[in-house]
């Protein structure tokens, strides 16, 4: 295969990659880091050090519209940060040093329960009242609706604090958003609404992102010769989807999405536990 078939195929890939990322709420990195992995047979190590950089460019460009919109929680988001943050940079360290089989079956077994959280049943009612740390931290807030401006409360601070701790190890592990357990933390556990708690997570993601990508760069994980189509890729995608989700339903899509994402993953664990990688 030549360099140019290879950069038009992945930047196709890329660009669905993107589309249905953002269509489904799972991001882009599911699908290229099998792609490039499956695929193309790229070791698994470049594919996250791509994947992290296109989670940055993605969540610079739509994090913006909704901090506009005003949805987003600034505040929580810049709290929870600390915890994504250190365990992002943990996450990148355990990587270098962890065996390519190990990390793909991991991110096999992620890929199964993000496909689930996706279709578990949201929040999306405001707590009228919430724990002394929120008061305490400033933390409570409200979101615009058509109805005009709602509150809301948290609760459960510390517990939300240390899934995030979790979620940014993964995501410095595996090279993924790891938005399911974002999303789990902030709309299960702290009880905020769901159009707050999936805006609020995007913000995180490209800090989260941008500790553990410094990591692989140091190691040498970042070819710019995968990297730069499959930003390009996924930054377009994500755009679209952004546009195409306003006029579409996307429950129908997300439990086909995540029927093929389970077979992704099966396979993922399978060729990890064969020492296929």
């Amino acid at each position: 295969m030549s360099i140019l078939t290879f950069t038009l195929i992945l930047l196709l890939g890329a660009y669905l990659a993107g589309l249905l990322g953002s269509l489904t709420g799972l991001g882009g990195g599911v699908v290229v880091i099998p792609l490039l992995t499956l695929v193309f047979g790229v070791d698994i190590r470049y594919a996250i050090g791509a994947a992290l950089l296109a989670s940055i460019a993605t969540s610079s460009g739509s994090a913006s519209a909704y901090v506009k919109e005003g949805i987003t929680n600034i505040r929580l988001g810049m709290f929870l940060e600390i915890a994504t943050t250190i365990g992002a940079v943990i996450g990148a360290l355990i990587a270098v040093y962890t065996p390519t089989n190990t990390i793909a079956m991991l991110f096999g077994f992620v890929l199964i329960f993000s496909a689930a959280m996706t279709l578990r049943k949201k929040n999306q009612s405001a707590l009228t009242e919430g724990s002394p740390l929120s008061y305490k931290l400033k933390l409570n807030s409200t979101y615009p609706t058509p109805n005009g401006e709602v509150p809301y409360k948290l609760k459960n601070i510390g517990a939300g604090f240390s899934i995030m701790t979790v979620a940014g190890v993964l995501s410095g592990l595996l090279g993924i958003g790891s938005g399911a357990l974002k999303v789990l933390a902030m709309d299960a556990t702290m009880h905020i609404p769901f159009k707050v708690s999936t805006t609020t997570s995007n913000f995180m993601i490209g800090v989260t992102a941008a500790a553990s990508a410094v990591v692989y760069l140091q190691r040498g994980y970042m070819d710019p010769g995968i990297a730069f189509p499959v930003i390009i890729g996924v930054l377009a995608g994500a755009f679209t989807g952004s546009k195409l989700l306003t006029r579409m339903d996307p429950k129908v899509l997300r439990i086909i999405f995540c029927v093929a994402i389970t077979f992704v993953a099966l396979e993922m664990i399978y060729n990890g536990y064969h020492h296929k990688f």
